[in-house]
Order: structure tokens, then C-alpha cells, then sequence
């Protein structure tokens, strides 16, 4: 969503949402983004060829219905983006809830660092937010966005509580550093890649390219990674911040085999999740841009 308003002045609009109160920043957000969803003709073709691509099994109806709900999703995670100022460990508790995190306490206690990694999924931008509101702060991996004042803005929002920026441009170097030093990073893994930084594993049964440095990492300094999602509760009315248990690596004796294994064992507990809530995922990516080498293009 963010990325979505860094051509408008999406500083101002994020800042009038925080002064308003939380219920009716989020009713704006909400309603501002069923806008876009309606006028942004782009977004929603990208949208509706990847639910097509994903579902094959399910109407059109359904697709554009989830799509819609994904809209939803973006709206109310800004809402909360701009109220980040405002929120203190008092008060963090009707926002999010903690779940699993003894998953995350045991691969802090291991020492040779951790990596949280998710999609663009429920509230993503929620999740160092808060466990560094919490005094557990991370390094966060962020692609730096093309409106200065905006990106200003997010990154102040983002550290605001100790967390580290980690440019996406120096993210192997970064980690490396952070995982010798035992720390935590978090990062996004669901995006298209681009050759030699990324490498095809199936994401919904399709060639995907996908980041591969988090295996070659992860498997060269046995650090800990850990599945955790900021996942809206419709029951609850919050986000439950959950850490999965720690995914167990492969290895064996060919390490750019187990890479791509790892990768592809990353990228299918993100689909899971997907699966699961697909209405919180960002249909919006063309997360299959990047082909095969002879494959025809498929947006």
C-alpha cells in the first residue's frame, strides 16, 4: 500500500490518519483503499491474473471477491502504519498479541542468529514494529522507496524503537554481519527476483524466482530461521504476531542443491499461509514476472 501512494503525497495522508482516531484513521484507510481498488485498473488485472494463476479451480467471482478483501487488508495495516507514534507497550496489546513466541525466545537462545522471514502478508509492517516495541530489536531489510519524503518518513516509523535498516542493496553483507553477531534480522521472501540474485523453486506449482541468499546464509552460519506472520483476527480484532517453530534446513553433501531446496522449503510456508488467508496476501506483485529462460511472459 505504502509503495502503492509514494507517487502521490502519501506523507501527508499518512500523517492526517494519525491524528485522527485509531477506529476512524482505519475506516479511512479502508475506504481509501477500496478507492484505488476500484480506479486503479492496473493493480486489479495484475490482481485478478494471479488468483487466476494461483486458483485455477476457483470462479472468477471468488477470486475478485478475495482480491477485494486484500484491498481491505492494505487499508487497515496503513491505518495502523500511521498510528505508530501513538503506540506504547500500554497500549500495544489491543493492536497485537504475541503467539508462539517462545519459538522466537529459543532461537534467540541458540546465538547464531535468527532470521524472521514472511511475505507481504496480514500486517508485515507490524511485526519488528512490534517485537521492537517490546525491546527485541532487529535489523529489517527495506527496499528504499522513490519518494524521499515518504521514505523518510517509514524509516523513522521503522526505528523508532531500535530497529536497524538494512538497504536491500547491501542485505547479504548485512546479514552476514548480523547472524556472526547472533542478532535478528527480518525479511520479506515473497518477491520477484532477478538472476544470479535469485533463483526459480514453485510457488503455487509455478517457476518463481525467488532470493536465494537467505539459504546460502542461513546454511553457512547455522543460523535460525523462523517462520512469523502478523495475521489479522477477525474474531479477535487484532493481529496475532506468530512464530512458527523453527524450520529445520536441509542438508547434504551438493550445498547449491540444498540451497535451492531450502529456498523452495521457505517459499512453500509461505504458500501454506497464503492458502490459508489468501485475502491477506499482496495479489497486487507480479511475483511471476521474471521467466524461465524460453517461457513466454505472463503478465
Amino acid at each position: 500500500m505504502l509503495q502503492r501512494l509514494q507517487y502521490a503525497p502519501a506523507w501527508f495522508i499518512i500523517k492526517l490518519l494519525g491524528i485522527l482516531p485509531r477506529p476512524l484513521a482505519r475506516a479511512v484507510s479502508i475506504t481509501l483503499a477500496q478507492i484505488i481498488y476500484i480506479l486503479h485498473v492496473r493493480l486489479r488485472q495484475v490482481g485478478m491474473r494471479n488468483l487466476a494463476l494461483a486458483f485455477p479451480e476457483k470462479s472468477k467471482a471468488k477470486r475478485s471477491r478475495i482480491l477485494r478483501k486484500e484491498f481491505t487488508s492494505l487499508g487497515r495495516q496503513l491505518a495502523e502504519v500511521s498510528h505508530f507514534p501513538k503506540y506504547t507497550l500500554q497500549n500495544i496489546g489491543k493492536v497485537v498479541v504475541l503467539d508462539g513466541f517462545e519459538n522466537y525466545e529459543r532461537a534467540v537462545a541458540r546465538g547464531k542468529g535468527v532470521l524472521l522471514f514472511a511475505g507481504h502478508f496480514g500486517g508485515w509492517e507490524l511485526s519488528a514494529f512490534t517485537l521492537s516495541l517490546y525491546g527485541h530489536p532487529m535489523h529489517a531489510v527495506m527496499r528504499s522507496m522513490d519518494n524521499i519524503y515518504l521514505d523518510r518518513m517509514i524509516r523513522y516509523y521503522r526505528t523508532m524503537h531500535g530497529n536497524n535498516v538494512v538497504d536491500k542493496d547491501e542485505f547479504v553483507r548485512g546479514l552476514l554481519v548480523a547472524m556472526k553477531a547472533g542478532e535478528v534480522v527480518g525479511l520479506l521472501m515473497d518477491t520477484n527476483m532477478t538472476p544470479p540474485q535469485g533463483s526459480f523453486v514453485d510457488f503455487f506449482g509455478i517457476p518463481a524466482c525467488t532470493a536465494t541468499g537467505p539459504a546460502r546464509i542461513a546454511l553457512h552460519t547455522d543460523a535460525t530461521l523462523v517462520p512469523t506472520f502478523a495475521i489479522w483476527d477477525s474474531v479477535l480484532r487484532k493481529y496475532r504476531l506468530h512464530f512458527d517453530p523453527a524450520v529445520n534446513l536441509i542438508r547434504t553433501d551438493d550445498r547449491e542443491a540444498d540451497i535451492i531446496a531450502n529456498t523452495q522449503l521457505f517459499t512453500k510456508v509461505i504458500e501454506d499461509y497464503v492458502r490459508r488467508y489468501p485475502e491477506q496476501w499482496l495479489w497486487v506483485h507480479r511475483r511471476w514476472k521474471t521467466r524461465p529462460e524460453g517461457e513466454p511472459p505472463l503478465y
